[in-house]
């Protein structure tokens, strides 16, 4: 039974941090913690991959750019989430930064965060990062709830401003500890183009008021 005294979720993705009051029954039954290869071999750069892959949260590769760079158009903002397989139907706001350094998230769990400062979804190069509450106290489970139970080869769909649309394939679905999430790969603003869907998982933690991991789902361009 869920508390009725519980206050709102805050899913801190930066922090990597989702507080809530007690955990909801789909987190009672959850589905394996993985599904495909790991996270950090799929978003890993080719000197990592040769390596093993990154540890920890590196700083960000120094690149070169050309003197006079070209402007290429971004992509229209993402305006809608949809994972037919997972039943994920869901509007997407552009969001920045709190004060804290931590990415915003939509207050509303129905709706889901899109990093604006990062890469849209349909960008040449670079990891679109999406994430969403796992539910409140009021408001009840969060559109990112099923999350848990991605499957490689489910569809995502994103509908962008203009009406437009990108299609995209997951490739792996991943459950880490909050203190393990490799941050620094999935907010990658270089590399191949991705989509990356985050939300909470894992047990909750009473005496912290805390879920304890994080799903992150990879996507990869149809």
């Amino acid at each position: 039974m869920r508390s009725k005294v519980r206050p709102p979720v805050l899913l801190v993705v930066l922090g990597v941090l989702l507080v809530v009051g007690v955990p909801t029954a789909w987190l009672l039954t959850r589905p394996g913690t993985s599904d495909g290869p790991p996270v950090a071999e799929v978003v890993a750069t080719p000197d990592e991959a040769g390596s093993g892959g990154s540890s920890g949260v590196p700083l960000p590769p120094v690149t070169t750019r050309p003197a006079t760079p070209q402007v290429v158009a971004a992509p229209p903002a993402p305006t809608r989430l949809a994972v037919p397989a997972l039943g994920i139907d869901a509007a997407v706001d552009a969001v920045g930064v709190e004060p804290d350094g931590n990415m915003t998230i939509p207050e509303d769990v129905s709706r889901v965060g899109w990093y604006r400062f990062g890469p849209a979804p349909g960008a040449p190069e670079g990891s679109a990062v999406l994430a969403g509450h796992v539910d409140d106290a009021e408001q009840g489970l969060g559109a990112m709830s099923p999350l848990a139970e991605a499957s490689v080869g489910d569809r995502v769909q994103v509908t962008d401003e203009s009406g437009g649309s990108t299609t995209w394939q997951v490739v792996a679905r991943e459950e880490f500890g909050k203190e393990s999430v490799p941050l620094a790969d999935l907010f990658a603003r270089t590399g191949p183009p991705r989509l990356v869907l985050i939300t909470c998982g894992g047990p909750f933690l009473a005496d912290i008021r805390s879920y304890e991991d994080n799903v992150v789902v990879i996507a990869e361009p149809v």
